[in-house]
This record gives C-alpha cells, sequence and structure tokens, in this order.
C-alpha cells in the first residue's frame, strides 16, 4: 500500500474538518419543496446533479488546478480559482466554497502536512475555493490526478447521500444502496471530466441556483446551504 492511497483517503473522509458535513447545496430546499420525499426521487436528484454539475464543471476544474499547482502555474491556478468562484449561482454556495476553502488551507498550516513556504502560494489566493485548496493537496500529497477526481466525486457523493438520509428521510440501507448504486459511475466521470474542453465546463442548473437561493431565506433549516 502506497502511502498516497493513504493520504487521500483522509481527503476524501467525512471526518475531514472542512465543514463539508453542514452544506446540502440545495438538497435541503428540494426537500422542502417536495422533489425530494423518497429513495427514487433522491437518487434522481442527487444522480442529475452528480452527472450534470459536479462532473461537468466542479471535477474538471479540480483537474486543472491540480496541473496548475503541478507546473507551479500561479498564474492559472488563480485563473481558475476565480472561474470557479464566479461560477457559484448563490450566495450561499459561494460562502460555502470559500469556507471550505480557508478550512483546509488552515489544516494544512496548522497540521504542518505542508512546507510553509509550499503552502504559502495557496494561502496567497483570496479568497481560495475549495478546488483550489483540495486540489493543492493531492499535488503536495503526491496522489494522482485520476485518484484525486475520484476521491473528490466521492467525497461529495457521500456528503449528499448523508444530507437526504437525514432530510428525505432514508433509511442507512438505502443511504448505503444510493451510494453503491451512484458511485459505480464515478470512473466514467473522472475520465469525461479529464476529457472536457474549456468550452465545454458546465454548470446549467436553473433548479439547483433557484432552489439554492430560497434556502437563504428558508424558515427551517439544519443546513448551512
Amino acid at each position: 500500500m502506497s502511502l498516497a492511497l493513504v493520504r487521500l483517503l483522509q481527503l476524501a473522509s467525512p471526518a475531514l474538518p472542512v465543514g463539508a458535513y453542514s452544506y446540502s447545496q440545495g438538497l435541503e430546499s428540494a426537500c422542502e419543496a417536495k422533489i425530494i420525499c423518497d429513495k427514487d426521487s433522491a437518487r434522481r436528484w442527487v444522480n442529475d446533479v452528480l452527472q450534470f454539475t459536479i462532473a461537468t464543471m466542479e471535477a474538471p476544474i479540480v483537474a486543472r488546478l491540480y496541473h496548475a499547482w503541478q507546473s507551479e502555474d500561479l498564474k492559472a491556478a488563480s485563473y481558475w480559482n476565480q472561474y470557479f468562484l464566479a461560477s457559484r449561482e448563490s450566495a450561499e454556495l459561494r460562502a460555502e466554497t470559500e469556507q471550505m476553502g480557508y478550512s483546509l488551507a488552515k489544516l494544512l498550516v496548522d497540521g504542518k502536512f505542508c512546507e510553509l513556504a509550499q503552502v504559502a502560494t495557496l494561502t496567497g489566493l483570496q479568497p481560495k475555493s475549495f478546488p483550489a485548496a483540495f486540489s493543492f493537496a493531492a499535488v503536495s500529497f503526491s496522489v494522482s490526478i485520476e485518484e484525486a477526481l475520484t476521491a473528490y466525486l466521492w467525497s461529495w457523493l457521500e456528503n449528499q447521500v448523508i444530507a437526504a438520509v437525514k432530510l428525505a428521510p432514508l433509511g442507512q440501507v438505502a443511504g448505503q444502496s444510493l451510494l453503491f448504486d451512484l458511485g459505480q459511475d464515478i470512473p466514467s466521470l473522472v475520465q469525461r471530466a479529464l476529457r472536457l474542453a474549456d468550452d465545454e465546463l458546465c454548470n446549467f442548473s436553473p433548479g439547483l441556483a433557484i432552489l439554492s437561493g430560497q434556502h437563504e431565506t428558508q424558515y427551517s433549516r439544519l443546513f448551512r446551504s
């Protein structure tokens, strides 16, 4: 077993203290609107977001940031960081990625996981997105780009299913069934993300954007997005 695999598992762990568990990325609003009410509707929602926004926008940007950090191209890293921030459709989604990016960067410094001179290039990004911090950590831990994207997509999927288990509500077995079913697409989604050209990046999801905006004024809620 390689040390890089161990580091990868740490990055993908729900125990990573970046606050991912406190965000539902619009799923809570979808439950409030009765779009999600059972296992089948939860599966449709999570699968659609995974296939048509996360795999076609976030994952390709993580890949571009990975290459930028690997080649020490700070101009490209700054560009794709700002590109991702600009793609956030609501105040909550923007605040989410900034908070998670800040928390992961702080963890790398406080935990002394990287040399201070090395991590200074990341902390210099203001504000920094979570994809920027995640890709930086992956490069620093010598995780391959395919493995990094796999971990990123899996971590997102796991967080969404955990939120659905709490909100839909779903049982634990149903939640694991969703992870088992939807997780099988991740390898092909990784390859798809690596193939996309810059002008093919897309996160067109008006329903998600509207629900995310509505969540900002939702009366009763468990999650921050």
